[in-house]
């Protein structure tokens, strides 16, 4: 194959994953005073994972390429913890030891399928100042965000979410959080220049097929786990004032 001919298909590659990551549901995360919100719609199976005890993944793309993901990212993360100890196992090693590599070796390599995948990372710290969120993308290239972090299938849907996090002066609690995230969402999915509908109205449309998930990496350490997974209860206050 000449260098030309690898170029091309690297491209035909690209395009391929970013047409069918257009219509995924994007993903958003904050830091709270609790800790770390991660938050998503999603109409099958759950798409919010724990990797370990500080570590938290989410992202957009087909199922089974998030599962594989999300193996190998729990594999390498319990694996350091053994090898090492649980404080030496962090987000940036999962990410640029084993991650990145494989994505790139994958995405590069002409005769396989590229993973249709955009991953969003997250490790809690004492400080929320501290936390550290990473978008991996599915060449493995990957960038590190402080405070928030948007994965979103549409360029223009990923800046409207960037904007309405970057509007965050103080770390918010919880509840706040959670409204800005839903609100951020809905940005992401429903950009505001392709509707004139205000931002609760196409979230309650959207929501009349697909169901919140959020869960939250608790900044507590004296709890035996930190990731959970926010119960309807918690939800539902929130979305009952919004919609």
């Amino acid at each position: 194959m000449t260098p030309y001919n690898w170029q091309q298909t690297l491209r035909q590659k690209a395009d391929y994953v970013e047409d069918r990551l257009k219509e995924g549901s994007p993903v958003v995360a904050l830091s709270t005073q609790e800790g770390i919100l991660i938050l998503t719609v999603r109409r099958g199976q759950p798409k919010i994972f724990e990797i370990y005890d500080r570590l938290a993944f989410s992202g957009l793309g087909n199922q089974s390429d998030l599962e594989a993901v999300r193996q190998l990212a729990v594999d390498f993360a319990h694996a350091e913890g053994f090898q090492r100890s649980a404080d030496d196992v962090s987000i940036q090693r999962v990410v640029g030891v084993a991650l990145s590599p494989a994505l790139k070796q994958g995405f590069s390599d002409p005769l396989r399928l590229p993973l249709v995948l955009l991953g969003l990372f997250a490790q809690v710290e004492p400080a929320p100042e501290e936390d550290l969120f990473y978008l991996v993308n599915y060449d493995g290239e990957f960038s590190l965000h402080q405070r928030y972090a948007a994965a979103a299938g549409r360029e223009s849907g990923r800046l409207e979410m960037e904007q309405a996090l970057s509007e965050l002066k103080r770390v918010p609690k919880l509840e706040a959080a959670l409204e800005i995230a839903l609100r951020a969402w809905t940005a992401g999915r429903s950009p505001v220049k392709e509707s004139s509908a205000r931002w609760e109205e196409r979230l309650s449309q959207e929501l009349q097929m697909g169901t919140v998930e959020a869960a939250l990496l608790k900044r507590d350490s004296q709890r035996d786990r930190r990731f959970c997974i926010l119960e309807e209860r918690d939800l539902k206050p929130i979305l009952s004032r919004i919609i």
